[in-house]
């Protein structure tokens, strides 16, 4: 098990936490077709916060728990950035806990 994974499971709760937070938090899962969008970061079919709750999230508790390899890299935060461009203090938190996802990943290399 890669030695990062306790810390980057923190760091997942930690993006949920401030999804639900600012209310960005869906009850519903998007349609299977919204979900199979082979864009980056979905932005044909999803919503950021979309994708952080429905791909990336979903994804990255996958590989924790079945013990696979992380990303070799990361750039969650410039999207997030971009996203939330006219929302900063309200995307703070946010964007916090995915720069430290995003470093977790990077500390690797």
């Amino acid at each position: 098990m890669d030695a990062r994974f306790p810390l980057i499971a923190e760091q997942l709760l930690l993006i949920e936490r401030e999804l639900r937070l600012q209310g960005w938090w869906d009850a519903e899962s998007p349609g299977a077709d919204a979900l199979r969008s082979v864009e980056p970061f979905s932005v044909d079919k999803l919503d950021f916060h979309q994708w952080l709750q429905w791909i990336f999230l979903v994804r990255m508790k996958q590989i924790l728990e079945q013990n696979l390899p992380l990303p070799n890299a990361s750039g969650i935060l410039e999207m997030a950035e971009m996203v939330y461009a006219d929302r900063p203090q309200e995307s703070l938190g946010l964007r916090d806990a995915l720069k430290k996802f995003d470093q977790l990943i990077v500390d690797a290399r």
